[in-house]
């Protein structure tokens, strides 16, 4: 047995491919609509609605059910148990509406036919009378018709800001209007629903959140959690659009399939999708700020209005993460903040990538740069000279003191790397002289708090099980939708039992397997699952020491694990030898771990608590180029450089920052989301929204991982969150334009770009500089 041990290393910390990157090259992995279905399989497809906010004065389905291929049509009447699939609970989002829809495209009916398209034509052969009520659409309709509120608003406190105020030699006061975003995940809401014995059902569904699927059908059907198990292997994009938002097509699978006993998948076209679903929230912030002369902000008050939609869905936690982040990297000496999530006549919006914190940061970089632009300085000095401190100046507008503040380097660092003052330099000359192109250039910093702060979401089981030829099974509580989670955690198990990655298998996320699981959300996924999985494997781990102390008669201090097995004094046993011996002599080999973030606690009450466990910091430098005559531009150059701690798979993180980044870029410059006069969402579909194409990303594109960074809370390998914080960086391409736009009237009015930057706001913005130059 005296074997040398192989000479290898640990997979941690190291660039390993994803575990489905060559399945999805090469088409092989399997989506919801990839599965083999069972034999007799039927196909639902949702009826909706066609105005914005109607009583229903007669709904004829005669002719839906009389549809060649037609099974059967379902209504609000054929719900079992509640018809209601609201996140939160609170009773506003019907399965089907009855008496009044609310909303364009709200579901009236499902179609079950025996083809996808069988169900899909039928839908729209409903016969509906409606007697049409007043609507709203946006913000200022919303504020005007009387500002009806989705949920309770938060107020964020801290310091006198009448005095503030009263200190400042200067106001800014200002509106900025941030739009919304479409998700735009490659596959669509689908599920796939197959009945059980007695109350039992089984899904495979394309969710973030397969524990909320489950308690969602459990409800409709009025049956136990329990009863109802949900499978979820991998989503083609989530984004945050699969949070809650495939709750409604679950049920609709769920209830078909027990009403005909028979397997139900439903699937709805990109378009219907587009309709259907909810978005990023598009923000209204007005504002107030108090400075100084030398940049220094004194007192910030603002409200934060956000198109919610028809019902509370996630509005509420949206909204207040704004306000979690109305600070971004910034000290305020005084601070007043308002949310204000109001009801619309349209989808109900919902968690997106940033989940409202990318709207808060947006409106204070706005302010800043308000700010640079009446004192005649560069942005980036404003930012310096307000920026937190690292032993005062520090605590949050939530009164959380920020403990691990590397902004300044982070700046430092990028500053140097980009060549930034080089390069502004070299702008404003060129500026001088070109009186058609113009070109801007800007920095923008990030800092991005993680946890939920739902404290009780920071939790997190997993399921390890050490079969007796040493492959090892791995099932966690976490989702994977591309953005690498699986492999992450494959990596720290690997690592922990000190074997290849290949060696281990990981699963589908199940909610038999793993229970009461939280969102795949936050950026909070491989913290939370990561941290369970190794506990779980640690406990095997420590029977597996026990049982080799034993069996080599060796203190269990002197069995030392390395990689590829334990050397039990002398003697190096293989990781695969090992777990069979344990087999032998009837040692467990299956845990279940669990997780739950330390340190944080928040009071919405007061205002008051520390609902981050740590922050990820981050920066970029864009350059562009616009065209004065047209409004047309190009990004030049971005530089990014991101925080993520000690990265657990470099690749993986560097690929989630550029992918962030572009996804900002796009939401914050190309999509804009349309409604017209009678409520209806023009823009649903690749021909009318415009998300980026891989022809505008920038020129060059420069991205980096702080190597230097270590994560100074013991959280997974001392590393941070990599998912939600670059995609706030896209906003540097925003302060460019801005630059480029304020060269008309030789910089010094704050162009005040409303979002998406489109190439029509770039020129209307350009014109109104001109005028402003002739006074």
């Amino acid at each position: 047995m005296n074997k040398q041990s192989p000479i290898t290393t640990s997979p941690l910390h190291v660039s390993v491919k994803h575990d489905s990157a060559i399945k999805q090259v090469a088409g092989r992995a399997d989506y919801i609509d990839d599965l083999v279905e069972p034999e007799g399989t039927l196909h639902a497809y949702l009826g909706l609605s066609s105005k914005a906010h109607a009583d229903i004065a007669s709904m004829n389905l005669d002719a839906v059910r009389a549809a060649t291929g037609v099974v059967g049509v379902l209504t609000a009447e054929d719900i079992p148990a509640e018809n209601d699939v609201s996140s939160v609970h609170k009773h506003d989002e019907p399965v089907f509406a009855t008496t009044r829809v609310v909303t364009w495209g709200q579901p009236l009916f499902a179609v079950i036919g025996e083809t996808r398209e069988a169900a899909r034509r039928a839908a729209k052969l409903a016969k509906i009378e409606y007697r049409e009520l007043p609507h709203v659409t946006d913000v200022d309709a919303a504020v005007a018709a009387g500002g009806k509120l989705v949920t309770e608003p938060l107020k964020l406190e801290r310091g006198d800001v009448e005095a503030g105020f009263a200190a400042s030699q200067h106001r800014a006061k200002g509106r900025v209007r941030i739009g919304g975003q479409e998700h735009f995940y490659l596959e669509s809401q689908a599920a796939l629903a197959i009945p059980g014995e007695d109350d039992e059902i089984t899904l495979q569904v394309s969710s973030q959140h397969p524990t909320e699927i489950q308690v969602m059908v459990a409800q409709v059907l009025g049956i136990p959690h329990a009863a109802v198990t949900v499978n979820m292997r991998r989503m083609g994009g989530g984004f945050g659009g699969k949070e809650t938002q495939g709750n409604l097509f679950a049920v609709v699978a769920a209830v078909a399939a027990k009403m005909f006993n028979k397997a139900v998948k439903i699937r709805p076209d990109r378009d219907d999708d587009f309709q259907i679903t909810g978005k990023r929230h598009d923000f209204v912030v007005d504002y107030d700020v108090g400075y100084n002369s030398d940049g220094k902000i004194q007192a910030v008050t603002a409200t934060y209005a956000a198109r919610s939609g028809y019902s509370a869905d996630l509005s509420g936690p949206v909204t207040d993460r704004a306000l979690f982040h109305c600070d971004n990297a910034y000290w305020y000496p005084t601070v007043k903040v308002n949310s204000l999530p109001l009801f619309t006549n349209t989808v109900s919006n919902t968690a997106f990538r940033g989940f409202g914190g990318p709207q808060g940061i947006i409106a204070a970089e706005r302010w800043i740069e308000d700010i640079a632009y009446a004192l005649g300085k560069d942005p980036l000095e404003i930012r310096k000279a307000n920026f937190y401190g690292t032993d005062t100046d520090n605590v949050t507008p939530y009164h959380q003191v920020v403990e691990d503040n590397v902004i300044h380097r982070v700046i430092e660092d990028l500053e140097q790397s980009s060549d930034y003052q080089a390069r502004r330099q070299a702008i404003l000359a060129f500026n001088k002289t070109s009186k058609v192109l113009k070109k801007g250039i800007a920095m923008v910093p990030v800092k991005f708090g993680i946890s939920f702060t739902a404290t009780w979401h920071n939790q997190a089981g997993a399921l390890v099980h050490v079969y007796r030829d040493g492959s090892i099974h791995l099932s966690h509580g976490g989702t994977e939708m591309g953005q690498g989670l699986h492999i992450k955690v494959m990596q720290v198990v690997a690592d922990a039992f000190g074997v290849p990655v290949e060696r281990v298998q990981i699963t589908a996320s199940n909610t038999g397997k793993v229970p009461n699981t939280s969102a795949t959300a936050a950026s909070s996924g491989t913290d939370l699952n990561a941290m369970a999985a190794l506990d779980a494997a640690n406990q095997i781990k420590a029977r597996m020491i026990a049982h080799a102390a034993f069996i080599y008669e060796v203190e269990p201090k002197d069995v030392q694990w390395e990689f590829g097995g334990v050397r039990a004094g002398q003697q190096f046993v293989p990781f695969d030898e090992l777990a069979t011996s344990c087999w032998m002599n009837r040692v467990q080999l299956s845990a279940a771990g669990f997780y739950k973030t330390p340190k944080i606690h928040w009071d919405r009450s007061t205002g008051r608590g520390h609902p981050f466990y740590y922050f990820a910091y981050g920066a970029a430098a864009s350059e562009v180029t616009i065209d004065t005559l047209t409004g047309e531009y190009q990004v030049d150059r971005s530089d990014v450089l991101e925080d993520v701690g000690r990265s657990l798979n470099p690749a993986i993180d560097i690929g989630q920052v550029e992918g962030g980044f572009i996804q900002g870029m796009g939401w914050l410059t190309t999509e804009e989301l349309w409604w017209d006069g009678k409520g209806q969402l023009r823009t649903h579909a690749p021909s009318t929204y415009k998300i980026p194409l891989a022809s505008d990303v920038p020129r060059i594109f420069n991205v980096r991982l702080a190597e230097w960074s270590i994560n100074k809370e013991p959280a997974i390998g001392r590393s941070k969150a990599v998912g939600e914080p670059p995609l706030v960086l896209g906003y540097s391409v925003v302060e460019a334009l801005s630059m480029a736009v304020a060269s008309v009237a030789d910089y010094k009015v704050a162009p005040q770009l409303d979002m998406p930057a489109t190439p029509e706001r770039v020129l209307m913005g350009v014109e109104r500089m001109r005028r402003a130059r002739q006074g």
